[in-house]
């Protein structure tokens, strides 16, 4: 390169430096970008969990399970006081509650998610205590609900319908799909015998 002296105008100026990265400068942020992506959302194997973990909590924030809360047919409804589609739904839930209360093979299991024990009680009002709460989404999670309100209608211990979003339970044709569900007498085992 020719050095220039002020007043030469012969000297050739230097070429203007290029804009942009090289090549491969920009193969290796491409590469650090990939990488700290791969981090964020690569799979924590070794992250713990509370155990038993995945259990709704019952008002006094202890574990609890489902299994003995459900009738042979149940509905367990997903739902929280934040969520206005649930606040509109929940009255016609408790009407069919209520109506159903004196069978002893159907049961409505609340699960409020990610909500607050005080304004859960205070918006359901009296009769309302065996409500169960998960805090974490962890049941709604493993349920495959991740929007709520959803409702499953439980039938002797199987998931059979799903219902997404807010539902009239006032409904008649729901009401009677209900009804002869719970007319439906269990399937019998190969373990039952003749007069069993």
């Amino acid at each position: 390169m020719k050095s220039s002296t002020p007043g030469d105008e012969s000297a050739n100026p230097e070429p203007a430096a290029h804009p942009g990265l090289s090549k491969q400068a920009k193969l290796g942020v491409a590469l650090l970008v990939i990488c700290a992506l791969a981090a964020l959302f690569w799979p924590r194997h070794g992250k713990t969990f509370k155990e038993p973990g995945g259990f709704p909590l019952d008002l006094d924030g202890r574990p609890a399970t489902l299994g003995s809360r459900l009738a042979p047919v149940s509905l367990v409804h997903f739902w929280a006081t934040w969520c206005p589609p649930c606040i509109d739904e929940i009255p016609s839930l408790q009407r069919l509650a209520r109506d159903f209360q004196r069978r002893d093979d159907f049961s409505v299991v609340m699960i409020a998610v990610g909500d607050e024990k005080g304004k859960v009680t205070k918006f359901l009002g009296p009769g309302w205590d065996m409500v169960l709460f998960d805090p974490a989404w962890d049941v709604a999670h493993r349920y495959g609900t991740d929007k709520i309100p959803e409702t499953y209608l439980v039938v002797r211990g199987e998931v059979v319908e799903k219902f997404v979003g807010a539902t009239n339970w006032d409904d008649p044709k729901l009401r009677g799909r209900l009804t002869s569900l719970l007319a439906t007498p269990a399937p019998r085992t190969a373990a039952a015998g003749p007069g069993s």
